[in-house]
């Protein structure tokens, strides 16, 4: 008989490394420590056999002003084509919702964004949402094929950004003290500014320094001392993740972004990562949309692109949900979202 119960954190993060290699650092304990720290409550789930462990998800309890709702990133972690098991899953998750006072339960699983997936959600009672939740779209590379295969598969403009940055002597380092992600929220802030969209708090930002330890590193590019760009990158098997970024003025002139993804790539090819993911780009044909800005860029690295099945909401208040839709579909159209 399937059930849900409360997972031990060890239990959890031993059962996704194992058992599902899609998964990445937003269904980890130390992605959980990272909303703790920010103050929220966080639970981890598994979903059980009358033999064994199925899936598991992380669930985060938020306490927005429209409302509270559970967010699952990155989850659940599960057997999409499996309706009987996601069914019992989702009826455990809507239980915790209910027991914290949520409005709904918002979750985008890493699962491709196909006509089988789309169908299988609203045969589960979800409904599309109507704010995104983490990058819906996003650039994979390979990192198990050669530093020269990479380096071939980029787009030229890009490769010959890479080896320009070399030769002019850009500079790239990596730290994970707590200055470090001090300094990068302080760009961040400068960054957001000049660009028009809403940071991380700088809370948020040192949480993940003491949440990951050396597993986050702030990566720093520079020419002579002159900072041109800034990443926050989490290094936690198997995938590497672009998670946050800064740059500087001088940045926009000089290849500093590039031989930082270049430095970024490598390092985690000599750490034994498979994969890494640049987190994030616009869907085809939107201009307006939050990455299209910086979507060049991270495509012309090569790798894979992938659409992911977009964020839904399992609703669990009907009549406050409306409200929150409402209020975030106009949010979403305010800010470009």
């Amino acid at each position: 008989m399937l059930h849900v119960k409360e997972c031990r954190p060890a239990d959890f993060d031993k059962y996704v490394q194992s058992t599902h290699p899609e998964a990445n650092f937003l269904q980890s304990t130390n992605w959980g420590k990272v909303y703790e720290l920010d103050g929220e409550r966080v639970v981890y789930l598994g979903l059980f056999d009358d033999k064994q462990q199925v899936g598991a998800t992380l669930a985060i309890i938020k306490r927005a002003k429209r409302g509270a709702y559970v967010e699952l990133p990155g989850g659940p972690l599960a057997d999409w084509s499996n309706h009987e098991q996601l069914a019992a899953f989702l009826h455990g998750v809507k239980a915790l919702a209910k027991a914290e006072k949520c409005v709904f339960v918002r979750m985008r699983p890493n699962i491709p964004d196909t006509a089988d997936n789309r169908q299988m959600a609203q045969r589960l009672g979800l409904h599309a949402s109507p704010m995104h939740l983490h990058a819906e779209h996003t650039v994979m590379l390979d990192l198990e094929k050669s530093e020269e295969q990479l380096l071939a598969d980029m787009r030229r403009q890009t490769r010959y950004e890479v080896r320009r940055a070399d030769k002019l002597g850009i500079e790239v380092r990596s730290e994970s003290s707590r200055q470090a992600f001090d300094d990068f929220y302080s760009l961040q802030l400068e960054t957001a500014r000049r660009q028009d969209f809403v940071p991380s708090s700088r809370q948020f930002i040192l949480a993940q320094q003491e949440a990951f330890g050396e597993l986050a590193q702030i990566y720093t590019a520079s020419l002579n001392g002159e900072v041109l760009a800034k990443g926050l990158i989490i290094l936690q098997a198997p995938e590497a993740a672009y998670n946050e970024a800064a740059s500087t003025v001088a940045g926009r002139k000089l290849p500093g972004a590039y031989a930082l993804q270049w430095r970024v790539i490598r390092d985690a090819k000599r750490a034994g990562l498979k994969r890494y993911n640049l987190f994030g780009i616009a869907p085809p044909n939107s201009p307006h949309h939050r990455y299209a800005g910086v979507t060049t860029f991270k495509t012309g690295f090569g790798g894979e692109q992938l659409c992911y099945l977009p964020a839904q909401d399992l609703i669990v208040k009907p009549i406050r949900y409306r409200f929150v839709h409402l209020l975030e579909t106009i949010r979403k159209h305010r800010r470009h979202l």
